[in-house]
């Protein structure tokens, strides 16, 4: 009797159970996030992050070192196109130029540059001259023997290095930087909950708090006119704006705000552009 009796309703079981099964699948409308290997940011929220527009509005909270850095732009670039000086204070509302305008010149203009060039009978004669690039090593330059470079233009062809980095945590690296527009802009180290996050090296907190989309908690530091370091994802911020901080000091606590899971997330700028920090930490 028991085994006429499933014989009948087998049928009815298996069709509930492919009625829940659909039921299921069909009540997830939204799509999972897009995410970068290893639980990094996801790549929507980097996006939005990110300003690429020539002229841009300041938001509460927000400063010149943030839009800086969000803009891929060196700070002293912004400040000299609004004319700001250190400290470089905006305010919200606040419109910034974060690039020139380029325009095309008209035909007529330029033919008539052509013939004043063509009427110009004097030619500069260009002399050689040794100069030394940023990263070391020399260059033969031509330049016009009647000027000579102002001490403003060679001041910003030199780097100024830094003499130690130091890894910000130890850990395993989860992420690896990537040059390509919407790559990895720096690298992901993973670690535990609570775990110290240290300077990479000596400078001053420009920035420390979490308006940035997708850094989460997020610790700026200057080092010098050049580099930046930034430390994202945090789970406590243990220095403030302005502070000044020594290489190998202990700066926030590990976390997994504005991401997918507890790591750190560190990027070197130099010159407001993304570099490889790779390159500078020790091996």
């Amino acid at each position: 009797m028991t085994y006429t009796w499933l014989h009948k309703n087998i049928g009815k079981y298996w069709l509930v159970t492919l009625v829940t099964l659909l039921s299921a699948c069909s009540s997830r409308h939204a799509p999972a996030p897009v995410v970068e290997g290893q639980g990094s940011v996801p790549l929507s929220q980097r996006v939005k992050s990110s300003i690429t527009g020539t002229e841009y509005f300041v938001k509460k909270g927000e400063t010149l070192f943030s839009i800086a850095w969000r803009s891929n732009t060196d700070i002293r670039h912004i400040a000299s196109l609004n004319n700001l000086a250190p400290p470089y204070r905006i305010f919200p509302g606040q419109k910034l130029i974060l690039a020139k305008k380029t325009s095309q010149p008209s035909k007529n203009k330029r033919s008539s540059e052509s013939l004043q060039i063509e009427q110009q009978k004097v030619v500069k004669k260009p002399v050689a001259q040794n100069k030394k690039q940023a990263y070391g090593g020399n260059v033969s330059e031509q330049k016009t023997s009647d000027k000579s470079p102002t001490k403003s233009n060679s001041s910003t062809n030199f780097s100024q290095k830094i003499s130690r980095w130091q890894w910000p945590v130890k850990g395993r690296v989860i992420a690896n930087f990537s040059s390509s527009q919407q790559g990895n802009k720096g690298i992901d180290i993973a670690g535990n909950r609570g775990d110290s996050i240290r300077a990479a090296a000596s400078g001053k907190v420009v920035y420390a708090g979490s308006a940035l989309r997708g850094y989460g908690k997020l610790i700026i530091i200057k080092h010098n006119d050049d580099y930046l370091s930034a430390y994202a994802h945090n789970d406590a911020l243990l220095v403030k704006e302005q502070q000044t901080i020594k290489a190998g000091q202990v700066i926030a606590k590990m976390g997994d705000t504005g991401a997918q899971r507890v790591m750190l997330h560190f990027e070197v700028r130099f010159r407001g552009k993304p570099v490889n920090p790779r390159k500078y930490l020790p091996k």
